[in-house]
């Protein structure tokens, strides 16, 4: 009876203990900022950087491109989850396109969390270079 008593005290003190540890902020009402490409800008290289502002909290960002929209899809170019770790702590991605229309968006996420997805559309021409 001791044993059991002293285990569920112990077992009943961690559990509170480690649920305030495992808070996860919430980072819904947050949104993405892109910055390049930029809506309606044109591309004439055929490397596009993606670059966005990070959101607080985050551990992750979903970045995907689709062309020539995400609402009339032909194809998803990229589909990455980019995770926030000593591999990668930055807000950018680069990828090589051909010349078509684009729509790329961005959200970010953590282990509770996500935000809505901030989209942006861009045109690659490159074949001036």
């Amino acid at each position: 009876m001791k044993r059991t008593l002293l285990f569920l005290l112990l077992f009943g003190g961690f559990a509170l203990s480690c649920e305030d540890i495992l808070e996860v902020p919430d980072i819904s009402g947050q949104q993405v900022e892109l910055l390049a490409p930029s809506e309606g800008s044109v591309v004439t290289d055929s490397i596009v950087n993606f670059n966005w502002n990070g959101v607080n909290d985050a551990d992750s960002y979903l970045v995907q491109v689709a062309t020539p929209d995400f609402e009339n899809a032909a194809q998803l170019v990229l589909d990455s989850v980019m995770v926030i770790d000593s591999t990668f702590v930055g807000t950018r991605i680069s990828k090589q396109l051909s010349n078509s229309t684009y729509e790329w968006r961005v959200k970010a996420q953590n282990s509770g969390f996500e935000t809505e997805f901030s989209i942006s559309g861009f045109t690659v021409d490159a074949s001036s270079n």
